[in-house]
């Protein structure tokens, strides 16, 4: 039986239970906890319900406790501000009466700035490079882990095409600095708010791995024991998150049994429309 791509708006999208309240779901029922991503998506759609006329330009998050896939989430947003330029929400979300996950959402009208500029994109092969039937007649290919494989399977709401594939199976990265081709699987509706939704989704997806780009070892590891801590973007320019976008991703200190990963998230043109930055417990199975 062909299986069918999951509608990434679908999975974010919320039933409103009351005054600045609403209830999500998780798809993956039956994992062991609730994707990271998944939890800011659709916090960061709760917040997008309550402001009109502006787009999200920032959030900052923490991830409190692990979230339980077979129990729904309830988002509760706070007004925080409502001024001239910005709005500010906080979103909270619960299971079981306790909190599993804060953010706080920061707002801009948008306006014409004396400044602009921004990184330049880094030169990687387009992603039609590391399609399927391309990665499958890699001599490597035999040796990748099934997780690896399932990044190219239909049904999944994001589309990944990992750049460095060689890591995967022992390859050392010695400047830490890993590349991903990555969008919603299918078509996303003409909604800005929706698709930078669906970028904050896709943003945790692998982000935490560069972590591992120095030591030939990948969180995929048996031995690696990982878990988001808090988490950071920014939005800069306008994007579709149903087209290629490159997530450039980097990591400039572990220690402790933390690692911090930086990302970068380009359109195909070399415009970047995000940054991203996250710290996650990195420790290793004793």
């Amino acid at each position: 039986m062909q299986k069918s791509r999951i509608d990434l708006a679908a999975i974010l999208d919320l039933d409103s239970i009351g005054v600045d309240l609403f209830l999500g779901k998780s798809p993956n029922v039956g994992e062991q906890r609730v994707f990271g991503g998944l939890v800011i998506g659709q916090a960061m759609f709760a917040a997008c319900r309550t402001v009109e006329a502006r787009l999200p330009n920032s959030l900052h998050c923490y991830f409190l406790h692990t979230g339980d896939p077979e129990v729904p989430l309830i988002y509760r947003v706070e007004r925080l501000r409502d001024g001239k330029s910005y709005s500010t929400r906080r979103v909270t979300a619960t299971q079981h009466g306790s909190a599993i996950f804060s953010i706080m959402v920061s707002f801009h009208k948008g306006e014409v700035g004396a400044f602009e500029h921004q990184d330049k994109m880094p030169a990687v092969p387009a992603p039609e490079h590391f399609a399927a039937e391309k990665l499958s007649k890699m001599p490597l290919y035999a040796d990748l882990p099934e997780i690896v494989r399932r990044y190219y399977e239909p049904d999944r709401p994001v589309e990944l095409r990992p750049v460095e594939i060689g890591r995967y199976v022992g390859e050392r990265i010695e400047n830490g600095r890993l590349h991903m081709w990555m969008k919603a699987a299918q078509k996303l509706p003409d909604d800005p708010a929706l698709h930078i939704c669906a970028l904050a989704y896709a943003s945790d997806l692998t982000l935490l791995d560069a972590v591992m780009a120095r030591y030939g070892r990948t969180l995929f590891d048996g031995r690696i024991l990982s878990g988001s801590l808090d988490h950071a973007m920014w939005f800069h320019r306008p994007f579709r998150a149903d087209d290629w976008l490159l997530y450039a991703k980097d990591s400039p200190s572990a220690q402790s049994g933390r690692g911090l990963a930086r990302g970068l998230i380009f359109r195909r043109d070399g415009t970047l429309v995000a940054s991203v930055a996250q710290e996650g417990s990195v420790r290793e199975r004793r």
